[in-house]
């Protein structure tokens, strides 16, 4: 039997790491960051709120920060087991957690100038360039579907979740005495159908205890067929006022996506060439390791490779490495448009873009991605003003538009199709809805009533269930 303690992203989005017991073996699914106020952020995170000693593994679901980003923390208290989790995963986290580590001690340094100005205590970076590469030492890359032997009688298996380059569906399996196998099934981040690069997620074995996610349970996503043409439209708009085109994005994911849908409008000549500034060094590290891992790609971008159509090159295009490189953006004059991370504007190089773009009218600045509760691209969304920024304000006059398309997530009617894909005879015992803010949670318990599960649960943070 299972018992689970949820010790991150129970009623948030962000956080994800649960704590699954289970014949003597204690498995950790993800050691994510908590991304919010940077106080409250810099104080959560360096709470594991679990004994590092203790666990038997890791079970990485996939590479984006919310999910392994605080695996660097429990390595350096002393955590020294495997980390398993997919090939493509495996190789996104070296760059992903090397950047986290910077961007950290980065924005601590900034930080730490004015709070010493103030008097006040200073904050101490989360972890170090040290603690990453011991991390990725433990790291064990594993295939879809190949079984993982923990000991004990217990396995592990991955599935794709068709939400990023690599990203799982996570199995955990366990041999009764009865030889009977009891199954526990934990979503990770699933994906939206008919993304352009990435398959649909898989459909498991009905699990007898399923964890699922919750971002988008309140929405349904709008037509992914208007994606293309109000990039185009916005691109038009910053063309004519010789402006800029702000994106923030995630590295890993959203940014590929953009480059893809660009690609296509310049292909077919819907927008001129304007300069493409990527400018993240992990975003480049990413789009490399995006391009090397085409077993991994869904049906929409292998066709494309079969005529000979590179996905991530075009006209216009730079990456941008140096800090001077992009800081030559500030004063450059448009039209352009600038993809940096970090997605939800909580740190990297976004910030000083931000910073010169959006007291312009002129300007766009686009959101493409979920913004959580606390972050400053929640803040941007709501169209706060005047914003804080890396400790000065700023009026918000540049225009802000939203496409919720792009999200890979799985909006209300995937994450309906798909619970109820894997339990066609109603065999899933137990179900706990999680990644998700409380009226998201709510509305996945809602569908999952609806869809035959009984009495699932939203779990709050900390809680434990036995006997599972």
């Amino acid at each position: 039997m299972f018992t689970v303690t949820f010790k991150g992203g129970a009623q948030t989005t962000t956080g994800s790491m649960h704590l699954v017991e289970v014949n003597g073996l204690r498995i950790l699914l993800d050691c994510g960051l908590y991304q919010g106020h940077r106080k409250e952020a810099f104080e959560r995170n360096r709470q594991l709120g679990v004994e590092a000693t203790s666990i038997d593994c890791v079970l990485l679901s996939h590479a984006h920060i919310d999910h392994s980003g605080n695996l660097p923390s429990l390595v350096r208290a002393g955590y020294r087991g495997p980390i398993y989790t997919t090939e493509a995963t495996r190789d996104l986290c070296n760059p992903m957690l090397r950047d986290c580590a910077y961007i950290n001690a980065h924005d601590v340094e900034i930080v730490n100038r004015r709070r010493k100005a103030e008097g006040k205590k200073l904050f101490e970076p989360l972890y170090s360039e040290a603690d990453v590469v011991q991390t990725l030492s433990q790291m064990e890359g594993v295939p879809y579907k190949r079984a993982i032997d923990l000991g004990n009688g217990v396995g592990a298996v991955f599935h794709n979740a068709g939400h990023i380059l690599g990203s799982a569906l996570v199995e955990i399996l366990v041999l009764q005495p009865n030889r009977k196998v009891r199954r526990l099934l934990f979503s990770g981040d699933l994906g939206q159908p008919g993304q352009p690069i990435i398959p649909p997620p898989d459909i498991p074995p009905s699990p007898d205890v399923l964890l699922v996610e919750s971002t988008y349970a309140d929405r349904v996503h709008p037509p992914r067929e208007n994606i293309t043409a109000r990039l185009r439209d916005y691109i038009l708009d910053i063309v004519q006022q010789k402006s800029k085109l702000v994106i923030p994005a995630f590295s890993v994911g959203r940014t590929q996506q953009i480059l893809f849908f660009l690609n296509e409008l310049l292909r077919e000549k819907r927008i001129p060439q304007v300069p493409i500034y990527v400018d993240s060094p992990l975003s480049l590290k990413a789009t490399q390791i995006y391009a090397r891992h085409k077993s991994c790609y869904g049906e929409r971008a292998s066709e494309l490779l079969r005529q000979g159509i590179e996905l991530f090159r075009m006209p216009g295009l730079e990456f941008l490495s140096t800090a001077e490189q992009s800081k030559a953006l500030n004063n450059a004059p448009g039209p352009m448009i600038i993809i940096a991370a970090s997605g939800m504007c909580e740190g990297g190089r976004i910030l000083h873009h931000l910073q010169n773009t959006i007291s312009d009218p002129r300007n766009i600045i686009l959101i493409v991605g979920y913004q959580a509760e606390g972050t400053l691209g929640r803040r941007i969304v709501e169209l706060t003003s005047p914003l804080r920024i890396l400790g000065d304000e700023f009026e918000l006059n540049a225009r802000v538009h939203t496409i919720n398309a792009l999200s890979a997530h799985a909006d209300k009617d995937a994450l309906r199709a798909w619970v109820k894909a894997i339990n066609p005879e109603g065999k899933v015992k137990h179900v706990f809805a999680v990644h998700g803010e409380l009226e998201k949670v709510t509305a996945m318990c809602s569908i999952l009533r609806e869809e035959g599960y009984s009495k699932p649960i939203a779990p709050a943070p900390g809680a434990v269930y036995k006997g599972l």
